[in-house]
């Protein structure tokens, strides 16, 4: 296992949506609602969950040296954003999945993405194996 795999800090549910819901009506609205803000409690009253947020329409990407490029979003390209996450507290990824695949909006086009937290950066733990390796053939 590398440093990455060994520091979990948890899992976070990222929604990619399509903007389903300007498609419907009120009363399926009212549904979904409900449904979703049940989830979301049962999630946190059992300690699975330490909250989310949706997301807003708009932002910008930040690439280049220093910063120089600045890309607004979501992009005309894209039929998909991120439109909201929700931070697990659980210990397996398949606890994670588990719970991911019980997501209401699933039934309406959403796509759920699983991802671990880190408690160190990529490039950190890349350099940290490198001086492990270094001091192994010293």
């Amino acid at each position: 296992m590398n440093a990455l795999e060994m520091s979990n800090d948890g899992y976070l549910l990222l929604f990619h949506t399509n903007e389903w819901w300007k498609d419907l009506g009120r009363e399926d609205l009212e549904k979904y609602d409900a449904q979703s803000n049940e989830w979301i409690e049962q999630l946190l009253k059992s300690g699975k969950a330490a909250g989310g947020q949706g997301l807003g329409r708009n932002g910008a990407i930040i690439s280049g040296k220093n910063g120089r490029n600045i890309i607004d979003g979501p992009f005309a390209e894209s039929k998909e954003v991120v439109g909201g996450y929700l931070l697990l507290n659980v210990e397996t990824f398949e606890e994670a999945v588990a719970i991911a695949k019980t997501a209401p909006n699933l039934a309406w086009g959403t796509k759920v993405e699983v991802r671990p937290l880190i408690n160190v950066c990529p490039a950190k733990a890349r350099l940290e194996e490198l001086k492990r390796e270094e001091l192994a053939t010293a």
